[in-house]
């Protein structure tokens, strides 16, 4: 009597221990109402190789090209079940191979009674993306890159477009092609005449070439350069950090360290830094603008100053005398914003 009590005993206990385990099991997570450990035929100590090559054997025996009924081994089987056997072993697989996936799973055999933290656990690691961030970063920066290269082309080319009718130029540009012959018109017969049409288009061609090639175009509308663009940029951040380094202690050392005299470059690198203009925009000023910079010694800043203000009186005395802004000033006066009406159609 003593010892069938105690079987039993054992008996509940064994069933209190395994319990955990089966209650952890929730249709829809992992490997369903079936432990991924004993769909693999492993323990829960196994190593990643062990659960590896017991998912080759399973997978070769249950895999739908390769399975046939009545092998050995498969006695009962029939292609259907075998083929749910198969998807059931791959996603044991999947779940074991993966080490943060089996934290997860052995935490859910654990730990039950947390509920809606193992479906939060399963379904995050299943819509978060597989794809490294580093990867997207990437194709992110070649995208930006791209559109950034096509941008500043087609500005480009609508920049071309407008020096063309711009009589100036094009008067220039016709000069230089009539110097190297080609614009000479040579008389053409037969079936190799060209109508006034194509040889105008040929010469407007060749006008927008010599505009493109002899004219300088600086600023927002200059030729689209290869290392101006942001990949290049990221790549070659650290020569220019280098450079920039480099240059700033060579600046400290010459003129405040040694008092050296500043050429025409640095007195323009100051003027502009007092101006606030980027290099692409002070590129693009006309050369007699920065010699006249120079000439008012605008790198000292007493100088500069005396002409900030003076351009600022100026800009005020055309803004007053400026027809546009009398009759700005007068509508602000009579009408003014708050009295706009609408009329609804």
């Amino acid at each position: 009597m003593v010892e069938s009590t105690e079987q039993s005993g054992g008996v509940l206990l064994l069933s209190a221990s395994s319990l955990p385990a089966v209650t952890a099991l929730v249709e829809g997570l992992y490997c369903g109402t079936e432990v991924c450990y004993d769909v693999l035929g492993v323990t829960r100590e196994a190593p990643k190789a062990e659960i590896a090559r017991a998912y080759r054997q399973l997978a070769r025996r249950y895999h739908p090209d390769r399975f046939r009924p009545g092998e050995p081994g498969s006695e009962g089987e029939t292609q259907e079940t075998a083929h749910k056997k198969f998807l059931l072993i791959a996603t044991a697989y999947e779940t074991l191979k993966d080490e943060d996936t089996r934290r997860d799973y052995d935490y859910m055999l654990d730990h039950p009674e947390e509920y809606y933290q193992h479906y939060y656990a399963y379904y995050r690691r299943q819509l978060t993306p597989k794809v490294d961030v580093r990867v997207v970063i990437l194709v992110t920066i070649c995208a930006i890159s791209i559109f950034q290269y096509y941008s500043w082309h087609s500005s480009y080319n609508e920049a071309i477009n407008y020096l063309v009718t711009v009589p100036k130029y094009r008067i220039q540009a016709t000069e230089i092609a009539k110097q190297q012959g080609l614009l000479n018109r040579t008389k053409e017969k037969g079936k190799n005449r060209r109508s006034k049409e194509e040889i105008r288009e040929q010469e407007e061609e060749v006008i927008r070439d010599i505009i493109k090639n002899k004219i300088d175009i600086k600023g927002g509308y200059q030729k689209p350069n290869l290392s101006d663009i942001l990949l290049c940029q990221i790549v070659l951040f650290p020569y220019y950090l280098t450079n920039y380094v480099a240059w700033y202690v060579s600046w400290v050392y010459r003129f405040t360290i040694c008092r050296e005299d500043y050429g025409d470059q640095e007195k323009l690198y100051i003027i502009r830094r007092y101006m606030k203009m980027s290099q692409s925009q002070f590129d693009s000023l006309e050369e007699n603008t920065k010699q006249t910079f120079l000439e008012k010694q605008l790198w000292i800043k007493e100088n500069y100053e005396v002409y900030r203000k003076d351009q600022e009186e100026e800009m005020k005395v055309k803004m007053a005398t400026d027809p546009r802004m009398k009759r700005y000033r007068r509508w602000m006066k009579n009408e003014g914003p708050g009295r706009l009406t609408f009329i609804d159609d």
